[in-house]
């Protein structure tokens, strides 16, 4: 090679470091702009892979969110990582949502109702964890011979417990997905308030949906209870309302307490 032909190279180079650093020195310029534009150097393409990289890899754990693209060269721009996946204590996979329904006295003991909805574990380990938390508790989900038939699911439990007596579930289920009560809809069970024989029959519990104003039960007296929506608990409660659950997405719940000495003899949606 000549002297002249190296001279000529020595010049060439110099050209082209002195036009990358004009391209370095724009400021303001998003990687992206600088592909939309053409990337007129190398370090431009050096950066568009880059961003590419970026997207692949945040892809293979969550979303990428890019925002704030480059306006007339001045625009900020933002990248904002999906939040983590919500852990199995936040989704109340081993302790329920629970919330209380209605409570009295009955022979000088305490009554009450609840219902507790545990939420769907994800995986297997889960199950398994969640499905000791119920076994403690005494409660046992609807067709499920195995933890890992609780996956994928939530369960709800409807219980009645009286004085120092372990709660007994009385309405429950496992599903992949609530059912959604509307208009007049309704479905009641009746139980008892204690554990006597003259008690049977005078508690109802129920699941309505949330546009329900008012329930109506009828007794085999010919008398009535009305529930209807009701928030928090006090002296003048007469243990019928409707109350809005935690963490149940399929409608409302009610209860009704009948006098003694009648029992249960139908529901319906009266408002």
């Amino acid at each position: 090679m000549s002297a002249q032909e190296n001279h000529d190279m020595t010049q060439t180079d110099i050209a082209l470091l002195l036009a990358d650093a004009a391209d370095e020195a724009e400021i303001g310029m998003a990687p992206v702009q600088a592909v939309i534009r053409g990337g007129r150097r190398r370090r431009a393409r050096r950066w568009a892979l880059a961003a590419v990289t970026t997207l692949v890899v945040a892809g293979s754990t969550g979303v990428l969110a890019v925002t704030g693209l480059p306006d007339g060269g001045h625009a900020d721009r933002r990248t904002d990582v999906a939040v983590r996946p919500v852990p199995a204590e936040a989704r109340h996979v081993y302790q329920p949502e629970s919330t209380d329904l209605a409570r009295g006295t009955y022979q000088g003991k305490e009554w009450r109702v609840s219902v507790d909805v545990w939420g769907a574990p994800r995986t297997e380990a889960e199950a398994n964890r969640q499905f000791d938390a119920m076994a403690e508790l005494g409660v046992k989900p609807a067709d499920v011979r195995r933890p890992a038939d609780l996956i994928g699911k939530v369960s709800y439990f409807a219980s009645r417990g009286w004085g120092e007596n372990r709660p007994q579930q009385v309405m429950f289920d496992t599903v992949e997905k609530f059912e959604q009560y509307s208009g007049t809809d309704l479905q009641a069970v009746a139980t008892r308030l204690g554990y006597g024989g003259e008690s049977s029959g005078r508690l109802v519990i129920g699941m309505v949906s949330k546009s329900a104003r008012q329930v109506t039960c009828h007794w085999k007296d010919g008398t009535t209870a009305l529930a209807e929506p009701t928030e928090g608990f006090s002296a003048q409660d007469t243990g019928s309302a409707i109350r809005t659950v935690d963490g149940f997405k399929g409608g409302n719940w009610f209860v009704c307490t009948a006098p003694a000495g009648t029992s249960y003899g139908s529901a319906e949606v009266t408002k």
